[in-house]
């Protein structure tokens, strides 16, 4: 693996072929679990900070078939012809048998995957709930670093409660079918809170539907914001209210629209400083997600705990003990397995 130093001027200043060789070696860097990596990794990160922030981050969502895939290319390559450069991190289901991941979605883009001015990464979730990878918020800061001012991450597939992406992002961008239901279904849908922009793909096919779906989900968005529940209340002037546009990816309309939509967003936002503090929340979260994940590591990897575990387990299992038991016991453990200060006093 190349010094960081190395990798740094690679994606910073090298030829279109060595930083994208580069890139990649940075995320699986950044990717990998090795104590040894996990270090250079940090000082990865700390390096290129100072090379971060300056891109435009979307995130988009939809349930699978919705075309997500169609329409980031059709996205990335209307950006590229506006004088973009365009990062796609798209994220790829886990196995819950097998544990491995198919990562076919680069194939959906055939030709933004080959060109210059284009990078596309998928990931594994590896069971990361949310709809995206463990490491992606490193691997968008991999990107901003090699200099992409628009950073698109595509999640897997999104429930109810796959929401992780919007609290990584700029916008959140939420993608409809026509006929995927009537305005009550708009309105249970959690992800419709926090959508920025909802768009309805595939309008082509049944303009009648897609334009009724638009209507339904407007007046959904309008009730959210008028609760407040959602962010976006609509009796502040300075707020960006949460807007529905329709479009065609296969055919390209209406990518141009969505763009405009975007870019009155990121300019709303911007001057009314909430893309700013968006980004100190997004911070501060992602620092708390490593802390739990780190203590989460260090409660398995105790002495005592990978005793009592098998046996509490199997207890659990079947049936003789309860979970919330068998968890006490093991955090018990756990707390018992932590060095005491020699200041300490006991209570």
């Amino acid at each position: 693996m190349p010094s960081t130093d190395q990798l740094l001027q690679a994606m910073r200043r090298g030829t279109a072929s060595l930083q994208r060789r580069a890139m990649a070696k940075a995320i699986t860097l950044l990717e990998s679990t090795r104590t040894d990596h996990r270090a250079q990794a940090d000082e990865l990160l700390t390096a290129m900070l100072p090379h971060t922030g300056n891109s435009f981050r979307l995130g988009i969502s939809g349930v699978p078939g919705v075309g997500k895939s169609t329409f980031i290319e059709a996205l990335g390559l209307y950006l590229i012809g506006q004088g973009h450069r365009v990062a796609v991190l798209t994220i790829d289901p886990s196995s819950t048998v097998s544990g491995g991941s198919i990562l076919g979605d680069k194939t959906r883009m055939e030709l933004l995957s080959v060109h210059e001015r284009a990078y596309i990464r998928p990931s594994p979730s590896s069971g990361t709930l949310g709809g995206v990878a463990e490491k992606t918020r490193e691997s968008m800061l991999v990107c901003e670093a090699a200099g992409y001012n628009v950073v698109i991450v595509e999640t897997v597939g999104v429930g109810q409660s796959e929401t992780a992406v919007a609290n990584m992002t700029d916008m959140f961008v939420l993608m409809q079918l026509p006929n995927a239901g009537d305005d009550l279904q708009a309105i249970k849908k959690g992800v419709m809170e926090i959508a920025d922009l909802v768009v309805i793909n595939k309008a082509d096919i049944d303009a009648i539907a897609a334009t009724r779906a638009e209507l339904q989900i407007t007046s959904a968005l309008q009730l959210l914001g008028m609760h407040g529940g959602s962010g976006h209340a609509h009796a502040d002037a300075t707020q960006w209210h949460p807007k529905v546009v329709q479009l065609s990816a296969l055919l390209g309309q209406g990518v141009d629209s969505f763009w405009l939509a975007v870019s009155e967003f990121r300019s709303l936002q911007t001057a009314n400083g909430r893309l700013t503090l968006r980004r100190q929340h997004q911070a501060l979260s992602w620092m708390w997600e490593r802390i739990d994940a780190g203590l989460k590591q260090n409660f398995r990897a105790q002495p005592r705990v990978q005793t009592l575990l098998p046996q509490l387990s199997q207890q659990v299992a079947s049936g003789q003990l309860a979970a919330s038991t068998a968890a006490r016991q093991l955090l018990a453990a756990h707390a018992h397995s932590q060095p005491v200060r020699a200041d300490a006093r006991p209570t």
